[in-house]
């Protein structure tokens, strides 16, 4: 009995290796459906959640407060990471998560994972989750703080970033070439720090890649390949894909009820406790009637506009 039980515990640990030793370090695509159930729409050949570039596009106006409360209201409290150094502050960071995970180098697992790599002929564990990417895609790493010959980013990678995504990073380690990369357009980028260094300088093995497109952790957020990254004001939202649509509809009433009720109130119409309480009939059948005279006009797509007053009944 003794012999079978390990016998048995020796063959379960064989099979747990085998996704390690027997593949790459990318997730399978029944893993990741697996991991994502909640997500009913399109995806990527690989399994990844394809938000659609609609809802990307008007993410883009919606503010941390309203992501942050459709978010918690759901049950996912623990969604935005703060305290970034900034490329190009004053835009926003909008796409799909791909995520990658570095760790500190070992010798003997980082040959193992680098020889599966060199078989499927690739070069440079840094690069591998580069290689995946599409336009509109964030790459979002996890590089653990990594700063001493840790950065796995200069202006040569990000280069690269850029031309596959049209957009930037979110990078838990160090960056090289901040100069060269902040020369890049568009290349919204959130990082930890700068060092001049590089990765795996000879006889330093600093880091290798563990993980690509599984679930990562930035900062103290969970983060899974197709969350909807929303960077803007030095924090990152990571908004999960079943709830990307709730989260811009909702934004975008908030922002109409907003200008309503601001208007509302310079005219003298309704005073602020009326406005700042909870919106009487009254009030509210003003407010649809003001989104049909205004309906051209407003910075809420006319279709979505529509579409809120068809469910409303006053």
């Amino acid at each position: 009995m003794i012999k079978f039980k390990n016998g048995l515990l020796a063959l379960c640990f064989f099979l747990l290796l085998q996704p390690l030793l027997g593949q790459e370090v990318q997730i399978s695509k029944e893993q990741l459906i697996a991991l994502t159930p909640l997500w009913t729409g399109e995806r990527f050949p690989d399994g990844r959640p394809k938000v659609p570039d609609q809802i990307l596009q008007r993410m883009k106006n919606v503010s941390v407060e309203e992501a942050w409360a459709v978010m918690k209201n759901a049950g996912y409290a623990y969604q935005i990471a703060e305290g970034w150094q900034l490329i190009h502050p004053d835009s926003v960071l909008v796409g799909r998560a791909v995520t990658a995970t570095f760790m500190p180098g070992r010798p003997d697992v980082w040959k193992a994972i680098d020889s599966v790599g060199k078989k499927a002929g690739k070069r440079g564990q840094n690069t591998w989750a580069v290689d995946i990417l599409v336009k509109g895609d964030v790459y979002v790493a996890d590089q653990f703080g990594a700063q001493k010959n840790g950065p796995t980013i200069g202006d040569n990678v990000g280069n690269a970033i850029y031309a596959k995504t049209g957009n930037g990073i979110v990078y838990d380690g160090a960056l090289r070439d901040v100069e060269g990369l902040k020369d890049i357009p568009g290349f919204t980028s959130f990082y930890t720090s700068y060092d001049p260094s590089y990765h795996n300088p000879p006889g330093d093995l600093t880091t290798m890649i563990v993980g690509i497109n599984h679930p990562t952790r930035i900062r103290t957020v969970t983060v899974m390949p197709g969350d909807v990254v929303l960077g803007k004001l030095g924090v990152v939202v990571f908004i999960p894909p079943h709830l990307a649509e709730r989260v811009v509809t909702t934004s975008e009433i908030v922002r109409l009820r907003d200008m309503f009720g601001h208007q509302r109130l310079r005219e003298g119409k309704y005073t602020a406790g009326q406005i700042d309480a909870r919106w009487t009939d009254e009030i509210e059948r003003d407010f649809s009637k003001w989104l049909n005279d205004h309906i051209n006009e407003l910075p809420v797509g006319k279709a979505q506009i529509q579409e809120y007053l068809k469910d409303r009944t006053w």
